[in-house]
């Protein structure tokens, strides 16, 4: 029914019996309940703005049968079938006999009805236990169904743990006759016009009330995530100090670039697949600078700059396979690799700030894909004192005053350290990064100069993120758990982590 059919409907039964003590009772002209939600709309025209009807809200509570509530009414509860179905006498039936004949609600039957005390065991047998039962269960549903209401709440607390049954609000409303009551609508006039104006017609028009506390429509927009307000943190603070971005915009990587060039060997576990996410189609790729790959298989094989090698049969095979990268580290080496092309060699520092992906079992704390951050300076005569500086200057910027370093093992990297500090809120020491000085066996086969030292340090992006809002499992930072409330009223964000 249209708003105004509706109106005519309120109006007529009103003027035929004085008051509507309760919509709910009101029919459509095909014998149907008409819809309360539309109803009041109709309400709400002729009360505010016209003054012919006043309008009370009345709140109930029902209880409506689930689909499974539904079908035990009609054919009787999991446990009167399995009663049902176990025959009289001391033998009974085998309890896989029974359910073969009752399928999947076997097992909430028998426990039912074992409940009910109405059978027993034998071995593997099920016997009765009484000689005939009443279908409660049933009977309460049917109860439910036809009333909407049970008069014991125990048995509705019972029956909505079983999820057969739930309870609604049921809103309607009473009505009765306003000041300006009629059978006939007038319409009210919005806006003055010119001719109103012109003919003096406005004196006599009876124009619709304006409802000046309204507050209108908010303005709606876009909201940044929270990893996207610490990411522009941290790009502000590379920036700030003299940083290049690298460009990562390229997910699939070969395993020459995300591993050999990294000197990271071919039968290391992180290339197995159960830790690397591979790709079928394309599955290889055959686009490699010759001569360097010559070099990076020459120093895997037999060793060189210093080094004894791994000793073992390089493969291309292994090289060429296709890959989600699972580390920007990948673009670290390609970029060093285009340095050392340069005529010229000049000091650079470059980071970026983008998606991995790790073929790993998700929890609170990981994923399989996330962010990384990481940053890469090269110079000559750079030391691991010089690695230790920077790092107290780069997270003192992101608020992390109190660090300690740990040395550690990297494929490519030596010295390596993890990288730690002191959180006040865990009470304890955590791990924040992890950082090193690139090996020469990953750098001199690119052609770099010897006295080119390269120290790099890498964190993921949503531990910051996670400490600074609060946040103990990932998949409410990522995923379908997110609170997009959460989103939307945090402030934009400020280092104070830990």
């Amino acid at each position: 029914m249209t708003t105004e059919e509706l109106q005519t409907l309120v109006l007529t039964t009103l003027d035929a019996k004085g008051s509507i003590g309760n919509t709910k009772g009101i029919k459509d002209s095909d014998d149907k309940e008409v819809d309360q939600l539309a109803l009041l709309g109709a309400l709400k025209s002729l009360s505010l703005d016209k003054e012919m009807v006043r309008y009370e809200t009345i709140e109930d509570e029902i209880w409506v049968l689930t689909d499974e509530g539904n079908e035990i009414a009609n054919k009787g509860s999991h446990e009167a079938k399995v009663f049902e179905a176990i025959p009289a006498g001391e033998e009974g039936i085998v309890i896989s006999e029974l359910q073969k004949l009752l399928g999947d609600t076997t097992k909430i039957g028998q426990g039912q009805a074992f409940k009910n005390k109405w059978i027993t065991k034998n071995g593997n047998n099920l016997i009765r236990a009484v000689d005939s039962i009443v279908d409660q269960t049933r009977i309460d549903l049917e109860t439910i169904r036809s009333t909407g209401k049970h008069l014991n709440p125990k048995v509705l607390a019972e029956l909505k743990k079983r999820k057969l049954c739930d309870k609604h609000k049921i809103i309607s409303y009473s009505v009765t006759k306003g000041p300006q009551f009629s059978l006939t609508i007038e319409k009210q006039a919005r806006d003055i016009t010119a001719e109103m104006l012109q003919s003096g017609e406005w004196k006599q028009a009876n124009f619709k009330k304006y409802n000046f506390d309204a507050l209108g429509i908010p303005p709606t927009g876009g909201h940044l995530h929270p990893l996207m307000k610490v990411r522009e943190e941290l790009r502000q603070i590379f920036f700030e100090m003299g940083f290049e971005e690298m460009p990562t915009n390229k997910y699939v990587e070969s395993s020459f670039w995300n591993f050999d060039a990294l000197f990271q060997p071919q039968q290391h576990p992180a290339r197995d697949a159960h830790d690397t996410f591979f790709l079928k189609d394309p599955a290889i790729s055959t686009q490699f600078p010759t001569e360097y790959l010559e070099r990076v298989k020459e120093v895997h094989t037999n060793g060189g700059y210093g080094s004894i090698g791994y000793g073992y049969n390089w493969k291309i095979e292994e090289a060429q396979k296709l890959l989600l990268r699972t580390h920007t580290t990948a673009v670290s080496s390609f970029m060093l690799y285009n340095l050392a092309r340069k005529k010229e060699f000049k000091p650079v520092k470059y980071f970026s700030i983008d998606r991995v992906f790790r073929n790993e079992t998700v929890d609170a704390t990981h994923l399989a894909e996330f962010n990384q951050v990481e940053g890469v300076i090269a110079d000559k005569g750079l030391t691991l004192g010089d690695l230790i500086g920077f790092m107290e200057t780069f997270f003192g910027k992101m608020g992390v005053k109190n660090l300690r370093f740990k040395p550690a093992y990297n494929p490519y990297t030596e010295p390596s350290m993890e990288i730690f500090s002191y959180h006040q809120g865990l009470g304890k020491w955590v791990e924040i990064g992890n950082s090193g000085m690139f090996r020469p066996e990953m750098l001199e086969p690119m052609g770099l100069d010897p006295e080119i030292r390269v120290i790099a340090w890498g964190l993921s992006l949503e531990r910051p993120t996670m400490i600074k809002y609060g946040i103990d499992n990932i998949r409410e930072l990522l995923g379908h758990k997110v609170n997009l409330s959460m989103i939307e009223s945090n402030p934009i964000c400020a280092f104070d982590l830990i």
